[in-house]
């Protein structure tokens, strides 16, 4: 195809000015050097690049990720995000553990595969440039992270616990569910936190995105999805973290149960995170308290499985039964 050609294929399906020159890429190894107004082309498909996404956590936009392009697919004009191979690793400490991860394009390359059509994940497909590199094609969606589901709700923490959180722990039950059936089939997440849960504009569907993290951990295949999954649990429950530096303020309401607050009351994984949340809302129902207690520094039992913490869960749940909307 010639670059006039291309040049015209992007003015049909964006608004935006084209270069004189377009730049070709059929091998995306130097993700680096793909900028935006460049394409890539891949087995056949020709995507325009518009810039690149950004890590967001708590909310912001942070660093760019170089290799995650924002793209035009000049096939049909839909806007996809193509994710390059990337390789990077490092260590995380839980307790006395010490857990290497490391991202591997081609297990989420899999879980692509076996998640198509189920719409609780992200979906897409990969493509192999000349180079043998994955190239993996997402599909946007028009979502919110559930971190700023919770993090946007204006409202005391009862009112919210009592009105708003049973609708919420519905939707989050079939996101559990759907970690469950990915262990079933052998995979896991890989990275399980607050941004990595969408919730559709449309509809309030609740999606699992990002699975290119793996981790080893031998004797615990699961353990790290599982103490991700507690988390977002603590986050849901307590409508934000509740840290020790956060009890101690001056401008907290909690000042008179610091004194009785232990360090086995707060999370193994983040040890400034207050597992314990009947000690600062006393209205928590005791089966709620009792399954965020299985991740906390002083639980004598761990989940080891997805079907554990769920079977807990559901007892926890069904208290809630009588509160959640008709139909959600």
């Amino acid at each position: 195809m010639f670059h006039a050609d291309v040049r015209d294929l992007i003015r049909s399906h964006t608004p935006f000015s084209v270069p004189d020159k377009i730049r070709i890429h059929t091998d995306t190894t130097q993700f680096m050097d793909i900028k935006a107004g460049d394409c890539i082309a891949v087995e056949g498909r020709l995507f325009y690049v518009k810039g690149e996404e950004f890590e967001g956590r708590f909310g912001l936009d942070g660093e760019p990720k170089f290799w995650v392009k924002r793209v035009i697919d000049l096939h049909d004009g839909t806007a996809k995000i193509l994710k390059l191979a990337f390789f990077e690793s490092f260590f995380m400490h839980l307790g006395e553990e010490r857990i290497r991860c490391f991202r591997s394009p081609h297990k989420e390359s899999r879980i692509l595969e076996r998640t198509a059509g189920d719409a609780r994940f992200m979906q897409g497909y990969t493509l192999y440039d000349d180079a043998g590199n994955p190239v993996r094609v997402i599909e946007r969606m028009a979502a919110k992270t559930f971190y700023d589901l919770i993090h946007e709700l204006e409202m005391d923490h009862e009112t919210y616990y009592e009105e708003v959180f049973p609708g919420i722990f519905s939707n989050l039950m079939k996101a559990f569910y759907a970690i469950k059936d990915l262990h079933q089939m052998g995979e896991i997440h890989g990275d399980i936190r607050n941004d990595h849960l969408l919730i559709e504009h449309d509809g309030g569907r609740y999606r699992w995105i990002d699975f290119d993290y793996t981790y080893e951990w031998p004797g615990q295949p699961y353990g790290v999805d599982l103490f991700g999954l507690g988390n977002i649990l603590l986050f849901a429950a307590g409508k934000g973290f509740h840290t020790l530096h956060d009890l101690k303020s001056s401008r907290s309401p909690f000042h008179a149960v610091l004194s009785g607050l232990r360090e086995e009351d707060f999370s193994l994984f983040f040890p400034n995170r207050l597992m314990n949340l009947k000690k600062i809302f006393p209205y928590v129902r005791e089966t709620l308290n009792k399954v965020l207690m299985h991740f906390a520094a002083g639980a004598e039992v761990f989940y080891e499985s997805a079907h554990e913490f769920i079977e807990d869960l559901e007892i926890a749940f069904r208290s809630f039964l009588w509160e959640v909307p008709h139909g959600s």
